[in-house]
């Protein structure tokens, strides 16, 4: 009953949606695309500027708010790297870090998919195919580097409702979050 959909068809108008997103306590902002092919100018735009976007809508609406935000293992915070969507990744993250609200950056490294998550991007779907069986022993050899779908949300919520003593999250810190480790609150 809490839910309700909204369709925007286009999310650079996301202003234009104030009124619906008055009074919320979270935001989970998982929109993110793949650099691969996009110029640095193009993927600055949906990645840096939406996502910065959304934090001062919603902090003019929904002030007080958390906001979660889906990065990506090895993004850049310095911002200097050779890297390009790790520099974008990492100036996103230290904009979004400066707003008046708590924010909790989540790096998850290998995501393995649950419960019918599927990616867009056909190379991801056939390396999910290909690697799939190995998660188990994936998750033994690396677990601070594995996590899954479930886990990320869970520790979403989790940092939204009480906080977490660190606020960019590896790996290591959403199974750990996700599992009921202690929180700021």
């Amino acid at each position: 009953p809490k839910l309700r959909e909204v369709i925007l068809s286009d999310l650079f108008r996301l202003a234009d949606l104030k009124d619906d997103l008055t009074g919320y306590h979270a935001c989970f902002f998982c929109l993110g695309v793949s650099a691969a092919g996009m110029s640095e100018s193009d993927y600055r735009r949906v990645t840096l500027y939406l996502a910065t976007l959304a934090a001062e809508v919603l902090e003019e609406v929904s002030p007080g708010l958390t906001f979660c935000y889906v990065s990506a293992q090895g993004a850049d915070s310095s911002e200097m790297g050779r890297i390009m969507w790790a520099r974008v990744r990492g100036e996103t993250e230290n904009r979004l870090l400066q707003m008046p609200f708590p924010v909790f950056i989540f790096r998850p490294g290998v995501i393995q998919p649950l419960k019918g998550v599927r990616s867009r991007i056909r190379y991801v779907r056939v390396l999910y195919r290909v690697i799939g069986p190995f998660f188990p022993l994936l998750n033994r050899l690396l677990p601070n580097q594995v996590t899954t779908s479930v886990r990320i949300g869970q520790a979403m919520i989790r940092a939204a409702i009480a906080g977490y003593s660190k606020h960019v999250l590896e790996p290591r810190d959403i199974n750990a979050l996700a599992m009921g480790a202690r929180t700021n609150g």
